[in-house]
């Protein structure tokens, strides 16, 4: 086990925000899933806020996100349709 339960880590580093996707172990041995996003404030503090998703609900989560995204592919404003396009 990592250190606070870490097993992987990747981000996704943006203009304003990074997102975290985590993979932990809690003391009972439970992998779930941490999704963190964190932002500046104007402060110079940063916000974040996290999503946990157990392992035996990632086939469901993964299932009602993959319809979310379907939706805002399919509302995509035309100029992000036309860039996906491309």
């Amino acid at each position: 086990m990592g250190q606070r339960g870490e097993m992987y880590s990747t981000r996704l580093v943006r203009k304003d925000r990074t997102y975290f996707f985590n993979v932990k172990e809690n003391m009972y041995g439970d992998l779930y899933l941490n999704i963190v996003e964190s932002k500046p404030t104007e402060g110079g503090r940063f916000l974040r806020q996290s999503v946990l998703v157990y392992q035996e609900d990632i086939g469901e989560f993964i299932k009602e996100m993959q319809k979310s995204l379907d939706y805002l592919k399919m509302h995509a404003k035309k100029e992000n349709r036309i860039q996906e396009e491309e």
